[in-house]
């Protein structure tokens, strides 16, 4: 009796790997916002990371994190490292890409919770007389991120953050494009 329970237990524990190793090894999530300022506005807020405290939605979960800035002011060569708490883990962002203003490509380097290294691309494009501003993240799922898969929906946790940031990202850039009450008066 014992025997066939073994054998039950490793023909699902087989059945199960074989379907897990059947799932996408590569990912793609994207979602996206127009933006009430020029493509530039938007463009700053990411491409200086020191910017990213005023929209980043993973600052807010962690107010308290640790942060470095390493490299290049901003633009190609800027590194920002953080580690924080259990929603925010440990990690590093290096902008391998700046075409001012339309597109920011990063290096994203996760190494708690889980170790992996993805893409996030930002594109900003004028669409009359707005921006819109696309926040993507690309990467390849391991096995053990292809078993989650079939039981978290990612998509949908990591764009829920997406959306979170772009929706703040645009209130940054939108402000940073508004007068001050000094400078809208007339000169004398």
């Amino acid at each position: 009796m014992a025997r066939k329970i073994l054998i039950g237990v490793a023909a699902v524990i087989v059945l199960f790997a074989i379907i897990v190793s059947t799932r996408p090894a590569k990912f793609h999530i994207e979602r996206s916002t127009s933006i009430a300022a020029p493509p530039e506005s938007a463009f700053a807020q990411v491409n200086d990371f020191h910017a990213w405290s005023a929209w980043s939605p993973w600052e807010k979960m962690d107010p308290s994190m640790k942060k470095s800035f390493e490299g290049a002011p901003s633009g190609v060569g800027a590194v920002y490292g953080w580690s924080g708490n259990d929603k925010v883990g440990e990690g590093r962002m290096t902008i391998e890409k700046s075409e001012k203003p339309s597109v920011i490509g990063i290096k994203l380097e996760f190494m708690k919770p889980f170790a992996a290294t993805n893409t996030a691309t930002f594109t900003f494009a004028r669409a009359g007389e707005e921006t819109k501003a696309t926040w993507a993240m690309d990467g390849e799922n391991n096995f053990v991120a292809k078993a989650a898969s079939m039981f978290m929906d990612m998509d949908k946790m990591i764009g829920d953050d997406f959306d979170r940031g772009l929706a703040a990202m645009k209130r940054a850039a939108e402000t940073a494009q508004k007068p001050s009450a000094d400078t809208a008066k007339p000169a004398p």
